[in-house]
């Protein structure tokens, strides 16, 4: 039985899920998922830590629920008519959902969520394909754009902690990196990294992910014309 199929105890309570879950997610905003643990939380909520688990069994299915949380924030209060706009808009609302919360970069990918707002988020990017190609194409397609999402957020998301942990800006970082880069492109080994290097364009990470999002978008739109290949 799933933690949302398990009836909450009787009320009147002092406690609920929704308060737990609101407590967990501000420590997981403040401190990382390292922050969270049934004791930090009844902790925070004034309770012993016994009392919570009347409502929550293990800390796995806290971060279930502080998942599906947050799912509420990217599910679209409206549907856009059309389906490049849909994955874009979940694509975007998913990215600033986990800058707002970067632990959650760290679950997504996993199972799949199974709460009521990713459901429902789930059931949004599906039936913004509905009707346009078979139904194994069509999972494709929403898998090939989530994955793309996820890894782009997971590396946006360790670049922020990494300048965090270090002390030093993306510029910081590459102007101290900048003699040994310059040593090890003069040795003529990495032409193709050299011309990146000297003549490529920087972007800024929001930047990047749109640019990226668009072409995985145009190859699922290039899929949906030919479903059959």
């Amino acid at each position: 039985m799933t933690v949302w199929d398990r009836p909450e105890p009787p009320r009147p309570v002092p406690l609920d899920r929704e308060r737990i879950v609101a407590a967990a997610v501000a420590l997981a905003d403040e401190g990382g998922l390292e922050a969270v643990s049934l004791r930090k939380v009844a902790a925070r909520l004034h309770a012993g830590p016994m009392r919570l688990y009347r409502y929550i069994s293990t800390k796995e299915e806290l971060f279930d629920l502080m998942v599906d949380e947050v799912h509420a924030e990217i599910l679209p209060e409206e549907r856009p008519g059309d389906w490049r706009e849909a994955l874009r808009l979940h694509a975007h609302r998913t990215r600033r959902a986990a800058l707002r919360h970067e632990w959650l970069a760290d679950l997504l990918g996993g199972r799949p969520s199974l709460g009521p707002n990713a459901l429902a988020v789930t059931e949004a990017a599906l039936s913004a394909l509905d009707g346009l190609a078979d139904l194994d194409t069509v999972l494709r397609a929403v898998e090939t754009v989530n994955a793309y999402c996820t890894g782009a957020i997971r590396r946006e998301v360790a670049g922020l902690r990494a300048e965090r942990a270090t002390g030093l800006s993306k510029r910081d970082w590459q102007r101290a990196a900048g003699p040994h880069v310059t040593r090890m492109l003069a040795t003529g080994r990495f032409p193709a990294l050299a011309r990146a290097v000297h003549d490529g364009t920087e972007v800024d990470a929001e930047t990047s992910f749109a640019v990226g999002l668009d072409w995985v978008l145009d190859a699922v739109a290039a899929r949906l014309a030919r479903p059959e290949v």
